[in-house]
């Protein structure tokens, strides 16, 4: 079928325009008829948020997502884009989108009364219904509701003249999907400027009461802490949401190991072919999970799974690094590369109060802790004693990160048993995945303190 240009093709289709909530709640019937995956991208939670924003948009309500940061509550709004109709029709002419059926604003009503059916239509897809400001103190309501037009008012305009008004953020998401990120962070007297528009859908601009029945679904994000405990949101603005939703980090290390994997950037490798051991995946993922247990971190801002991304993109790094120089084709990473997780680390994590210096300390701490836990899981069945007791009489063996992968063929013959434990660990032939195995059995002895090590540089040395 063809797509309206004008009014009438549109009454001869027999189009029918719903309320965006009525339009969002039938498609949300219809993907869970079909079994159809909700929200695809969003990974953990399946079980808990979703089922809760089911109910929210099966019942119609405006939606206050509250977790800490990093916690996919923008990426979960902006999907509800895909609860909305691929295309849907507005008035061309008019300044916000308008319904052709039932234009709400004295503009819209005039080119309906000057053009009848011959009025253009146009078509918006679920991305341009979408709207979207983070709440900074310096909004104002002229960016959220409007403000008089200087414009308007110099082509002779009177301040009378409602076509006079320049509409702001939220009339101009009509028939749409409008979000406001931190929430909170508004100032008092803009929150009260929502409070109409979320209820009773009046806006005043500058002594202009206009209705306004603007047909749009207002969500926010805020942080649980400002949220309830700071008394940054007024209470009837507060009351306005129907549904508010907790959301939290992933529950189990597999599911950050999935949302690190899904979110690093994918860059071009050319010749070269990137794998990532499973006991290093999860020694990245451990790291952020000690974090969000330690004391010495500040746990009320909370620690991002973006930390557990920027480590594994800066740990890949450092092994494509290593690939260049040492003139290997195969991108593995190593223990020897997780120092270099430091400087994204630092960034994504706020330490409780302390004097200068220990930050470096409680993030090494945390790399220990993480490589100590998983090689517990790794080593159950494995007799690592009896690799451990070959040092005690003096055997050396030396790693770093900048070693190529074929000089770890060096360690593998001088301890005995180590070759059938690597084969275990890495199953695979790759040089690489070896000499990755080979530094997670090496360190994961020497934290069992069956080991000492010596480092010098990006040398480390294992001895009895």
């Amino acid at each position: 079928m063809s797509q309206a240009t004008t009014l009438r093709e549109l009454k001869a289709d027999n189009y029918k325009v719903l309320p965006v909530r009525e339009e969002m709640r039938l498609n949300l019937i219809r993907k869970l008829q079909t079994k159809e995956t909700l929200f695809p991208g969003i990974i953990g939670y399946q079980d808990t948020v979703v089922p809760q924003i089911v109910n929210a948009v099966l019942s119609g309500q405006d939606i206050i997502m509250l977790g800490e940061r990093g916690q996919a509550k923008s990426r979960i709004i902006r999907s509800l884009t895909c609860l909305l109709d691929d295309k849907t029709p507005i008035l061309a002419d008019a300044d916000i989108p308008e319904n052709p059926f039932a234009p709400i604003s004295s503009q819209g009503q005039k080119v309906i009364e000057d053009q009848g059916d011959d009025a253009v239509i146009k078509w918006l897809t679920p991305e341009m219904r979408y709207g979207e400001k983070l709440a900074t103190p310096d909004i104002t309501i002229a960016d959220l509701i409007g403000e008089i037009d200087p414009i308007k008012i110099a082509e002779g305009r009177y301040l009378s003249d409602e076509e006079a008004l320049h509409f702001g953020l939220i009339p101009l998401t009509n028939r749409g999907i409008f979000a406001i990120n931190e929430l909170p962070d508004l100032s008092e007297r803009i929150q009260v400027g929502l409070l109409n528009v979320m209820e009773e859908r009046d806006i005043q601009i500058r002594g202009h009461k206009i209705r306004l029945d603007l047909d749009v679904v207002i969500v926010a994000t805020a942080n649980p802490e400002d949220y309830t405990n700071r008394g940054r949101i007024i209470t009837p603005l507060k009351d306005r949401y129907g549904s508010q939703i907790r959301t939290h980090y992933p529950n189990s290390l597999p599911q950050e190991i999935s949302i690190m994997e899904q979110e690093q950037r994918k860059l071009d490798l050319g010749e070269y072919r990137q794998e990532v051991p499973p006991f290093m995946a999860q020694i990245i993922a451990e790291i952020t999970q000690q974090a969000r247990k330690s004391p010495d971190i500040n746990q009320r801002s909370g620690v991002s799974v973006r930390a557990s991304i920027a480590n594994y993109e800066s740990v890949l790094a450092n092994a494509f690094r290593r690939s260049i120089e040492v003139d290997e084709k195969d991108i593995v990473p190593r223990i020897s590369d997780l120092p270099f997780i430091m400087p994204s680390l630092q960034g994504k994590i706020e330490f409780e109060a302390m004097e200068e210096g220990r930050e470096e300390k409680i993030m090494e701490r945390l790399l220990q802790d993480a490589v100590r836990n998983v090689f517990a899981r790794f080593s159950e069945d494995l007799d690592m004693e009896t690799l451990a007791l070959q040092f005690a009489d003096g055997l050396q063996v030396t790693t770093g990160e900048s070693m190529a992968s074929d000089d770890y063929d060096d360690i593998i013959s001088r301890v005995d048993g180590l070759n059938k434990v690597v084969t275990n660990l890495s199953q695979s032939d790759c040089p690489a995945i070896r000499a990755s195995a080979i530094e997670f059995v090496l360190e994961g002895l020497h934290l069992n303190q069956l080991l000492n090590k010596d480092r010098v540089g990006n040398l480390t040395t294992y001895i009895g």
